[in-house]
């Protein structure tokens, strides 16, 4: 059923059509019964078929019911319904995307304190045995006075949810942002979210993603056989604390990574007391290039990456 303005589902008058996703379609709407505006979250006529997509659409669901952090996105639970959707606090602002899109790089001190926000959120998140899986500029709002709310839940998950399907796998992150082990087929953790928020502070600080490629495809090769590039070649301005802080945030190897989001908001809060690893950005510049093992490695990390992309085609079908 596609709603337009004016229709009214149950007790909400539908005002606009938000955003189409290929599981759902997110409208702007009025609660009758108090004036409030809301979101209402519509699950596709294909999705509500499979039961996968729909119990993950119930997860989401009750993330966003159990959290309660002013960063994070709510649901709320609800009155009996004559269809199956999803009700949401409405959030006025702009995607992060946008700012980028308009900006470039930010400030530093801007972009460090969007961050500071995130890593607040994700630490009641995590705290929680929750994990986004999907971090990226288009899920985060950004409100009046820079504060922030993660949004779009709908393939977080819980350490008590059962393993996930060949199906689920395929749904995993977008190129930018996802973590090496990610792209290598495994579950993630919190260690994933904390790399994909070194990715968009990365971005927010230099204009440019971590890693960059022609294709989907060479981007996450990329994660898997590189470090990014210093941060500071591409923005001098950048402090070599900063810069140390986004190399441990996107280490490959995720026991090498902050362990919490609480660990790198300390040490952006006290840049002062970050050691440099002064050794690694001068093997990162003048690291020689060996084709042979290039290659190998090449052809390893391709594997997992090429069952990633076959997986999301034939979700897509």
């Amino acid at each position: 059923m596609t709603l337009e303005a004016g229709d009214v589902l149950d007790h909400y008058r539908v005002e606009d059509t938000v955003s189409h996703s290929r599981m759902s379609t997110l409208y702007r709407a009025t609660d009758l019964r108090d004036g409030r505006q809301v979101a209402i979250k519509v699950p596709l006529e294909e999705m509500e078929a499979d039961p996968v997509l729909i119990e993950r659409f119930a997860r989401e669901e009750q993330i966003g019911q159990e959290l309660d952090h002013p960063g994070i996105v709510k649901t709320f639970n609800g009155d009996e319904r004559s269809r199956r959707y999803m009700v949401i606090e409405w959030v006025d602002g702009g995607l992060l995307r946008a700012i980028l899109n308009e900006n470039g790089k930010l400030p530093i001190e801007r972009a460090v304190k969007l961050t500071l926000e995130i890593c607040d959120a994700l630490d009641t998140m995590h705290k929680h045995g929750v994990v986004h899986r999907d971090l990226k500029p288009e899920n985060i709002m950004v409100g009046e006075g820079d504060r922030v709310k993660i949004i779009d839940f709908g393939i977080a998950m819980k350490e008590d949810a059962r393993r996930l399907t060949y199906t689920e796998m395929s749904m995993l992150g977008t190129p930018d942002y996802i973590s090496p082990e990610q792209v290598k087929g495994q579950r993630g953790d919190q260690r994933s979210d904390i790399y994909a928020l070194g990715a968009m502070l990365y971005e927010m600080l230099t204009g440019q993603p971590p890693f960059t490629g022609s294709n989907p495809l060479a981007v996450m090769n990329e994660r898997v056989l590189n470090d990014p590039k210093p941060a500071r070649e591409l923005n001098p301005a950048i402090s070599p604390e900063i810069e140390e802080v986004l190399f441990r945030a996107l280490e490959r190897d995720p026991r090498h990574r902050y362990a919490t989001a609480a660990e790198m908001a300390w040490e952006l809060e006290h840049p002062e007391l970050v050691g440099v690893d002064e050794g690694r950005r001068v093997a990162l510049k003048g690291r020689p290039l060996n084709v042979r093992k290039l290659l190998l490695y090449a052809a390893l990390a391709l594997v997992p990456v090429a069952l990633f992309v076959v997986m999301l085609l034939l979700a897509k079908r």
